[in-house]
């Protein structure tokens, strides 16, 4: 019953809540971003979210569009600087999803939703992340987000799902809200956030 009634209902009423206190938030960091990095403001890509249905993500861009000689875009480690990087480091980037949440299609609580390429690269047991919404943060966000290697973090991500409850949620929240305090597990060494899952060893 929390899965399907109570999480549902209290993700959508606090995103409804959380979008009118921090409008004024949301909307200085988009003038930030505007300013700073220019336009677009927003970065929206498709991801898979529960059952590997795709829909669209809405996040705050932190990268500039900075290219080489040839054209081709710098690494994300040189796009993603100064003002950009803070961004990410406070989460401030994240802040759009509550729009995804007040959708549906995401939870505040739950597997992270990754890059579509990567659906047919899960063996059976990591696919069970897909069982339920994705959220803002999870189980694997707090035991290392994305300076943990990607077998740790599918682990995690099923262990959630195998043992859901209000409770387990309850304390994935106020254990993020110690990790954005203290900025820990950002990205993974040489690199701007973590390098991109090639399938299973």
């Amino acid at each position: 019953m929390y899965v399907n009634l109570f999480k549902p209902l209290l993700d959508r009423l606090g995103a409804l809540i959380l979008l009118i206190l921090l409008s004024p938030l949301i909307f200085l960091t988009a003038l930030i971003i505007a300013w700073r990095i220019g336009s677009p403001i927003y970065f929206t890509q498709k991801r898979p979210g529960i059952h590997g249905e795709i829909f669209t993500i809405y996040k705050f861009r932190t990268m500039t569009n900075e290219k080489d000689a040839k054209g081709n875009l710098l690494p994300d480690s040189e796009r993603l600087q100064g003002i950009g990087e803070l961004i990410r480091t406070l989460s401030l980037d994240e802040l759009p999803q509550l729009l995804n949440i007040l959708k549906g299609e995401m939870s505040f609580i739950g597997p992270r939703p990754l890059l579509v390429e990567y659906l047919p690269l899960y063996t059976q047991e990591q696919f069970k992340r897909h069982n339920v919404k994705p959220g803002i943060t999870g189980w694997a966000q707090i035991n290392g987000r994305n300076a943990i290697s990607w077998e740790e973090k599918f682990r995690y991500d099923v262990e959630y799902v195998n043992n859901i409850s209000f409770a387990f949620d309850l304390k994935i929240f106020f254990l993020t809200l110690k990790k954005v305090v203290m900025r820990e597990g950002i990205s993974q060494q040489g690199e701007a956030t973590m390098e991109k899952f090639r399938g299973n060893k």
